[in-house]
């Protein structure tokens, strides 16, 4: 008796609560309905706090920023509405918000929910046949060409490390080591090969035993002057381990470096952050020389091995502290044998990223402190079995990559590799100036957007006037450029498979677009039947917020006009919609409401007096907005 009389009692609530929702809500819903979005997001607000808010007006909150493009306040509320709705309409405008603000993954969620509850709909159709996933890897062609290096023999090879004339490699073939239990092959070492004029490769010696021990040592990198050596050695001779419950002795892997004497290498220096609880290998050294990447399965990572870079002093020490590449390039599984190339390029191998099987070969780019999409290699260089070592001469487009695929000789073999055509990043330099006298901009925003309106990245102009962004090649994208004083301007990138684009960008100072007593937009566009602000409608009406800002004593009067297409009545009442809406959004940039009104035209008005023989050209001049001044309040 008690739950039914509980049940009742919250039945009563509820119907007390829609009867106080209609009443309350009268004056924020005749302000939607005249299309004041401001006032009526404000008097939506305050019965939010004063906690008669319910789902319908969370939505209706929503639907007011929506309507005037602020996507950021829209995604709250519709969050907000969600959270006791599940109308499929609030879920496909959510997703929509979560995209324009850059949360992809959150979106295609919420698309994916869409998508289920409305398959006919011709918006989850749309999505369901393009779900914005990486093209698949065989189909991004062959990128190198791969054939044996001639220097394999039956057991281990892997790495290709070129420092002048030489190259070392790791190898399990000196048989006057001790058998290593794990694959019955001997302990491996380093050697060294001299490359003939031809390319050939000659000799094949151990390097000394200040390098070379009975235990493992691994892959090698060098200094950019060839001076230092850095690589991988067992820890097990330097009595570094740890005793399991069976007292058997557990080494890591630890790195040490090496300088060249007259006599050959020097004694060696273990790094800074070697442990015996953890191990470090797969050294590369940056271009620069001033940075050393290695990976690690420390403590703090986020897979098995993550890769790490730590700096190398100017005195040629290297620094104590390892920092994480993050994780965009790590993983819960593992990411190692890192390659940083000429051109700033890293490379490294993982089994967390999406590949075809085992390691696979990966690149990526840092700029600005960020790294580039993670791409992979692609095929041959990556099969279905571990790939890895890989190095690359960025000038000669030439280097070598290991693998324990089937065909080899060993166990693990070297293959070496021909670049022959650039990888998927295309890195776009925009230089922005001044139209006027061609001086570069300091301090302009820069977005990049794709070609369904996305942004998918912002950055500003340094004090050269340039951005540089990376986007996938074969990349359709637009940049778009606000700065202050200045008009808006947005160019079109095409896609290409180049290495580097340069874009350049001439900003025109924000009197051009006021010609006699017209501000003068691009031309602004409605979905069919809709009056909402779009994404293409906000970056032009923002040329106008500019303008009013920079004069506040000039008074617009918008005027929105249609095409003949439809009813008169029909037109003219579309026309008054968009009108109110377009005030409404220069209104929430700050620009006061008694600077703006809005006048819906409908057909009365064409540009083009063309009658019943309009061309589709006369008729989309004729649907257009424009943007008096009426007065000039200081006259």
């Amino acid at each position: 008796m008690k739950n039914i009389i509980k049940l009742f009692t919250i039945a009563m609530l509820s119907c007390l609560s829609l009867t106080a929702q209609n009443s309350a809500t009268k004056k924020a819903d005749n302000h939607f309905a005249r299309y004041e979005f401001l006032k009526a997001a404000e008097a939506y607000q305050k019965l939010i706090t004063n906690d008669k808010a319910d789902t319908y007006v969370y939505t209706k909150l929503a639907d007011c920023y929506f309507n005037i493009f602020n996507t950021v306040d829209a995604e709250k509320w519709y969050a907000k509405a969600l959270e006791t709705s599940e109308k499929p309409e609030t879920i496909y405008k959510y997703s929509q918000m979560l995209k324009a603000n850059g949360k992809y993954d959150e979106s295609n969620k919420w698309m994916d929910k869409f998508a289920s509850m409305r398959p006919g709909d011709d918006r989850a159709i749309a999505y369901r046949e393009n779900p914005n996933y990486l093209p698949k890897i065989l189909e991004k062609g062959n990128k190198f060409n791969l054939q044996d290096a001639g220097i394999n023999t039956a057991t281990s090879d892997f790495g290709g490390t070129i420092q002048g004339n030489k190259l070392y490699i790791t190898s399990a073939r000196n048989n006057s080591r001790k058998t290593y239990k794990w694959n019955d092959q001997p302990y491996l070492d380093i050697y060294e090969f001299t490359i003939n004029e031809d390319g050939s490769y000659q000799g094949g010696t151990l390097l000394s035993n200040r390098i070379n021990t009975k235990y493992h040592e691994g892959l090698v990198s060098f200094s950019p002057d060839g001076n230092t050596i850095y690589f991988s050695r067992e820890s097990l001779y330097d009595n570094v381990y740890l005793k399991d419950s069976l007292k058997n002795r557990i080494g890591v892997i630890n790195l040490y470096s090496s300088t060249k004497l007259s006599d050959g290498w020097s004694e060696v220096t273990p790094l800074p952050f070697n442990s015996p609880y953890y191990s470090v290998k797969n050294p590369s050294v940056s271009a620069d020389g001033k940075t050393l990447y290695f990976s690690s399965d420390m403590a703090g990572g986020y897979g098995n091995y993550d890769i790490y870079k730590a700096a190398i002093n100017d005195d040629g020490s290297v620094g104590r502290k390892a920092v994480n590449l993050g994780q965009k390039v790590n993983t819960e599984g593992q990411e190692m044998f890192p390659y940083s190339s000429s051109n700033g390029t890293l490379y490294f191998s993982s089994d967390g990223h999406l590949g075809l099987g085992g390691l696979d070969v990966f690149h990526t780019k840092e700029i600005d402190g960020k790294f580039a999409p993670i791409r992979n290699v692609g095929v041959p260089v990556n099969s279905n079995a571990d790939d890895f070592a890989f190095s690359l001469n960025e000038e000669t487009e030439q280097g070598f990559v290991s693998s324990n695929r089937e065909g080899g000789l060993g166990s693990d073999d070297i293959y070496a590799i021909k670049k022959l055509q650039p990888l998927c990043d295309v890195l776009i330099i925009a230089t922005v100036t001044d139209s006027k006298n061609g001086t570069t901009l300091n301090g302009a925003s820069v977005g990049i957007y794709d070609t369904q309106g996305n942004m998918l990245s912002t950055k500003t102009t340094d004090a050269n006037g340039i951005v540089e962004f990376i986007v996938e090649c074969e990349t359709d994208t637009q940049l778009q450029v606000i700065m202050t004083d200045f008009e808006s301007a947005s160019v079109d990138v095409e896609g290409t498979s180049e290495e580097e684009v340069s874009v350049d960008i001439a900003m025109n100072p924000i009197e051009k677009i006021i010609i006699d007593d017209e501000v003068v937009l691009n031309p602004i566009y409605f979905e069919f039947d809709k009056s909402n602000i779009t994404a293409q409608a906000a970056f032009e009406l923002d040329k106008l917020v500019q303008v009013m800002n920079k004069y506040p004593e000039l008074v617009i009067r918008a005027e929105s006009h249609t095409d003949h297409i439809g009813s008169a009545t029909y037109n003219q009442k579309l026309s008054e919609r968009r009108a109110l809406t377009t005030v409404q959004y220069v209104i929430s940039k700050g620009v006061d409401e008694t600077r703006i009104t809005g006048v819906g035209k409908g057909e009365n008005d064409p540009k083009i007096d063309c009658g019943g023989n309009c061309t589709k050209e006369d008729r989309a001049a004729n649907r257009r907005s424009e943007f008096h001044i009426v007065k000039d309040q200081q006259e």
